[in-house]
């Protein structure tokens, strides 16, 4: 019998161990504490996004980040997927086009 290669699926990562932004992929710790604690800071330095180097783009990363684990937020982040899918197609339909 041939052996299978294991290292093939540690490669494969799963749900919730990597953000993915369009075509970019972000490692996410393992520990759920960590991922809360990683969302909540992104959350506070959008807060205070009028500073240098934070901003208000850390306030959605952040919520994608608490996604993974909290239903609530997933399920928002379900709806926006949905509405953002509708809205594309609509526009590829010609539908919803500006006159």
């Amino acid at each position: 019998m041939a052996e299978i290669d294991r290292d093939d699926e540690a490669a494969v990562p799963r749900p919730g161990q990597v953000l993915r932004i369009g075509k970019w992929h972000f490692q996410l710790p393992k520990n759920r504490l960590w991922r809360t604690l990683l969302g909540v800071a992104f959350i506070l330095g959008g807060i205070v996004g009028f500073l240098p180097i934070v901003g208000f783009w850390m306030i959605p990363v952040g919520l994608l980040i608490l996604s993974n684990d909290i239903p609530m937020i997933r399920r928002w982040r379900r709806r926006l997927i949905i509405w953002a899918g509708r809205r594309k197609n609509n526009n590829r339909n010609g539908k919803n086009a500006p006159r």
